[in-house]
């Protein structure tokens, strides 16, 4: 096994994940084998408990882990399938120590944090690396570690050390280091800096690592004395070092990785280079070529999507959904723009406290396209979402409804076609006397981290011709990632569907409801679980694609398309046939031009 560890300096958000997903799939075009290792330095076990303000969207993998959102950017780049282990924290790690303790591991010894806690990181990260992850048998060839956080930060100091040790631990030419480092441009002088750089590799060589490889980000390509003097100060060959200036869109990061021959540096100090073939990325050229063309200024077919959430101030917080749409709107040959509508803006109390917020929030909405109203936790906004599901249905504009909002659009239909004003979700209302939504009895009301129902599960659809199966390639069953506590009541089902909505999706006990469609809509679908976490570029989710070409007026074309084309089914979908291809699902990030991930975005700004 051959290790790269990815570290970075000076600032954080440099962009450290999508550079390890980029050498990933670099390594990966070059005929090798390969996994991924995120080390998160915090205390939490995992991400399922913290704020999306606090640290972006959590992903979920198919295992039920609740994992940083740059194990999306790995899956989604590399096409594999990564597990929980692959997501190393400081709470993991000590939790585990203090388990072997309990039992007696340790007796006689004191427990310190060396050897104790720095051998369990490396043990970790050995076993981790061994885990199949592209669904063939046996390890890969080549694990790239990202480790979270800044060289020089207080908590990551066990796993600098553990990394220090690991780096002889392994066997020679076995391990590669890449340091992502901030090279900026001063305004007021216009020339590249490179002493924060320096001040950054000066660190990481007192705490026991040597830098094989500089990644310097910077917003234009580095002089070539600038080269120079890096390579002079931070004792790393001139060749050995990488400009990664701003790009339109992070599909770039590969190609300008490639073209800098950043793969035979790392190939070189792993003793790889003569038996590595030469990196294929034809087909992902291609792909970022269409992405451009697309979000040229000249190219006018557009389809606007409005995102009604409540964590629209961080869009990290909606990155895979971002990432899905992208993906579907490239498929469908067109420019994606997000409109961005804060939830809670589109209810009555904004309309008497701020009017122009209130009218500027229903602007966005109604010079919307499509709709898609996705996941969240708490009841702030919950009745804007409700009233632009509302929208949506009595004004024939193409919805999707993701985790809450499927169960919103649910609790609307109630309360607006059954006339059950006081309809509700146990969430917010236990004491509903119409409970659309319900808590579910194997859920945990006293602990709240992984307890929720987690991970792939297996949808069952009931009604063969419906428009979710059609998309999904005329699949019998589909296995999407799930994260929620709270489902549709069973018990409400029957009058539901004798009013006209209609539940072509059910778990195994045909009690669990998934997929929701309104058949007397265009497009309005609400599901249970997340799609958007499957989503791979060139392998678009079957349901964002289905939002965006029915927000285009393409709907009934990718149907039949669908109907015809049989390798294109939905990841762990199941027609009943031959054994059916995977339809994964993708990515993008930062541009120079302001906009996020190549999306166009409109509304309360940009964050980045």
């Amino acid at each position: 096994m051959k290790y790269v560890l990815v570290t970075g300096g000076v600032v954080s958000g440099l962009g450290k994940g999508v550079t390890a997903s980029s050498i990933g799939l670099l390594l990966k075009s070059c005929g090798f084998r390969v996994t991924s290792i995120k080390i998160d330095p915090y205390l939490n076990t995992d991400a399922g408990t913290m704020s999306p303000f606090e640290h972006g969207e959590v992903f979920v993998l198919d295992d039920g882990g609740e994992v940083d959102l740059d194990l999306g950017n790995y899956e989604r780049f590399l096409d594999i399938t990564l597990t929980r282990d692959n997501n190393i924290t400081t709470g993991k790690i000590y939790q585990s120590v203090i388990n072997k303790e309990r039992r007696g591991d340790y007796l006689g010894k004191t427990v310190q944090v060396v050897p104790h806690i720095t051998d369990a990181i490396q043990e970790w990260i050995e076993r981790a690396a061994k885990i199949p992850v592209d669904g063939k048998e046996g390890p890969a060839d080549i694990c790239v570690i990202e480790l979270g956080g800044t060289i020089g930060d207080i908590e990551s100091m066990p796993f600098i050390e553990a990394l220090g040790q690991f780096s002889y631990r392994v066997d020679p030419g076995s391990f590669c280091l890449v340091h992502v480092s901030l090279v900026p441009v001063l305004n007021v002088v216009g020339e590249q800096k490179t002493k924060p750089t320096q001040h950054s590799v000066r660190g990481l060589r007192g705490l026991g690592l040597t830098p094989n490889i500089l990644a310097c980000r910077s917003t234009t390509a580095l002089d070539e004395n600038v080269k120079q003097k890096l390579s002079q100060f931070c004792h790393v060959p001139a060749e050995n070092i990488v400009t990664l200036y701003d790009v339109p869109n992070i599909w770039h990061i590969p190609l300008l990785l490639r073209d800098q021959k950043a793969h035979e540096a790392i190939l070189k100090g792993l003793n790889l280079l003569g038996i590595a073939k030469k990196p294929d990325l034809t087909e992902w050229t291609a792909r970022t070529k269409v992405y451009d063309m697309l979000h040229d200024p000249s190219f006018t077919l557009q389809v606007k999507i409005a995102m009604v959430g409540k964590y629209i101030g961080l869009k990290d917080s909606y990155l895979s959904v971002l990432k899905a749409l992208l993906h579907a709107s490239v498929g469908c040959r067109k420019k994606l723009i997000v409109e961005w509508v804060e939830a809670s803006h589109l209810e009555d109390t904004t309309a008497k406290e701020d009017p122009d917020i209130y009218k500027a929030a229903w602007s966005r909405l109604k010079g919307a396209d499509g709709i898609l109203v996705p996941g969240g936790f708490g009841d702030r906004g919950v009745q804007g979402k409700i009233l632009a599901a509302k929208y949506a249905r009595e004004s024939k504009v193409p919805f999707l409804g993701i985790c809450l909002g499927m169960q919103i659009a649910v609790i609307e239909y109630a309360r607006s076609v059954l006339g059950l004003h006081n309809a509700n979700t146990e969430e917010f209302d236990p004491q509903t006397s119409n409970p659309c939504v319900i808590f579910m009895p194997e859920g945990s009301k006293t602990h709240m981290g992984g307890t929720m129902r987690l991970g792939s599960r297996r949808t069952y659809f009931k009604i063969p011709d419906c428009k979710s199966a059609k998309l999904y390639g005329d699949a019998t069953f589909v296995d999407e990632r799930h994260r929620h506590r709270y489902e549709v009541n069973p018990d409400m089902i029957s009058k539901l569907e004798a009013a006209g909505l209609s539940f072509v999706g059910r778990d195994e006990t045909g009690r669990r409801m998934e997929i929701v469609e309104l058949p007397s809509h265009p497009y309005f679908i609400g599901v249970q679980f997340h799609p958007e976490f499957k989503s791979r570029p060139g392998k678009p989710s079957a349901l964002f694609s289905g939002l965006i070409a029915a927000s285009c007026g393409q709907l009934d074309l990718l149907l039949n398309k669908s109907d015809h084309v049989s390798n294109r089914v939905a990841n762990g979908a199941n027609t009943g046939k031959a054994t059916p291809k995977v339809w994964q699902n993708g990515n993008c990030l930062k541009s120079a031009n302001g906009s996020l991930n190549g999306v166009y975005n409109n509304g309360n700004g940009v964050h980045h």
